[in-house]
């Protein structure tokens, strides 16, 4: 004769089971994602706003732009990138302008246009959308350091008006490839000297 408690429980215990296998499936499913999103945005990826109109109209205020963290690991940054670092006055604030003097350079501004190291042809910048005014410098740029402005020059605060006036290596955060929003764009950085 069979037990009637074990007949009951027989029915009952697989259901329970399987339920909790499920939710504990679940979550752990949840838990691996987050820890994969969260490794993906502080190592490899920077997802920032651009709050200003300095980078206009390369960046339009409001937008939304990712950045890659690794790429300053593998190669020095070049005149012409768009760069997430850490405001040189105050590093709990992100900043993203564009790099204009490298390393060991002398950036002067004339009328507006950018001089490096003394040159008597301004730096070619197809992404300046009005033509910039104004004298600036000379700045002597440090070892493992960078002087940085924004594309909307008359109304950027950048390496020109800054107390700490340039950005060291250590804190550029990621060179910045796409907009996504207001609308997905890859953005584009060449430019000759």
């Amino acid at each position: 004769m069979a037990d009637k408690r074990s007949v009951k429980n027989d029915g009952e215990a697989p259901k329970k089971s399987s339920v909790a296998k499920e939710v504990i499936s679940w979550l752990k499913a949840i838990a691996i994602a987050v820890v994969i999103a969260l490794a993906v945005d502080v190592f490899i990826i920077a997802n920032a706003s651009v709050p200003s109109g300095s980078m206009e109209d390369t960046i339009p205020t409001g937008a939304r732009i990712i950045g890659l963290r690794l790429d300053y690991h593998f190669e020095d940054p070049k005149r012409g990138d768009v760069a997430i670092f850490k405001y040189p006055d105050d590093e709990s604030t992100d900043f993203v302008k564009r790099i204009i003097g490298l390393p060991g350079e002398t950036v002067e501004i004339k009328d507006g246009k950018v001089y490096i190291n003394g040159s008597s042809k301004p730096l070619n910048e197809p992404y300046l959308r009005e033509t910039p005014t104004g004298d600036y410098g000379p700045f002597k740029v440090p070892a493992d350091s960078y002087f940085m402005m924004g594309d909307n020059r008359e109304y950027s605060h950048d390496s020109r008006f800054w107390k700490n006036k340039y950005v060291k290596r250590s804190k550029l955060i990621a060179k910045v490839y796409f907009m996504y929003f207001p609308r997905f764009e890859k953005l584009t950085f060449s430019y000759s000297q």
